[in-house]
């Protein structure tokens, strides 16, 4: 089996350690992996048995190309996730709907006042990596901010932060094919401390109530997921809620978890057979 690894010629992209490790499991498995740009015009879809979407980290500055393209690579082979949850994951508006519990969230519009809260984090629903995200204890700031994303013709979110985050930090569930895999404590954003190898991540056992909230989020996407990664925080009052459901392009630390590159590539290749 031929499987295109999606990544990208962006310098983003240099930053993904997991490319060797899931090739060598899926080689493991059967699978011929190659990487392969998204945005190569040469390349041609067909003479793959399947593309993975996995370190296409530039789609934030054109989402609607990554979109079409999601579509079109689709119409003429598999795609893990598939087109239309690549469609919907990759704008957090679908936080509006999912049915679960998530970080409260004040979905900006023109002229209209932020909620009173300690400290604002705003950002806009299509963004990665906490691009164009502001953390202020200034009501002010938060409002212009968010009016700045507003003019230029972006969905804008603004969420109280949660100090939770430098205690617990967040909690990402990894998923393949619908299994549980593993769970890290990953290293939070916004506070100042800068990530590296070393702080990245710690495996972490889930507590029972992070477990049936995952289980929920994933219940609420009804559709066949080769990977998900569901990233959890506490609030002040100890609720999980969800920040952030990952279907489309998500680090799965599968450096952490030993048995998680051959899981993944055994999904991988029983996806293939059906």
């Amino acid at each position: 089996m031929k499987v295109a690894y999606v990544t990208t010629d962006h310098p983003a992209a240099e930053h993904d350690d997991e490319r060797e490790i899931a090739l060598a499991a899926w080689l493991g498995a059967g699978i011929e992996g190659s990487p392969v740009n998204w945005r190569d015009p040469r390349v041609d879809w067909s003479e793959f048995d399947a593309a993975v979407v996995r370190s296409a980290w530039d789609y934030i500055d054109r989402r609607d190309e990554f979109v079409a393209w999601a579509h079109r690579v689709e119409s003429v082979t598999r795609l893990f996730n598939p087109a239309p949850v690549i469609e919907w994951n990759t704008d957090k508006t679908y936080l509006r709907t999912l049915g679960v519990p998530t970080v409260p969230t004040h979905w900006a519009e023109p002229g209209t006042d932020l909620p009173e809260w300690d400290e604002y984090v705003v950002k806009p629903a299509v963004s990665a990596g906490a691009r164009d995200t502001m953390r202020t204890t200034d009501r002010d700031a938060a409002a212009g901010h968010a009016a700045t994303l507003l003019a230029a013709g972006r969905t804008v979110m603004v969420q109280p932060y949660i100090p939770s985050v430098e205690q617990e930090g967040e909690l990402s569930l990894v998923y393949f094919g619908g299994q549980f895999s593993h769970a890290v404590r990953r290293h939070p954003m916004l506070t100042g401390v800068a990530e590296t190898a070393e702080n990245r991540a710690t495996l972490r056992d889930p507590d029972d109530d992070q477990f049936a909230l995952a289980e929920r989020v994933l219940a609420a996407v009804p559709a066949n997921l080769l990977y998900a990664r569901v990233d959890l925080v506490r609030m002040p009052d100890g609720e999980p809620v969800l920040i952030e459901l990952e279907l489309t392009e998500p680090y799965l630390f599968l450096r952490d978890e030993l048995a998680a590159p051959d899981l993944f590539a055994e999904t991988l290749a029983e996806m293939l057979k059906g």
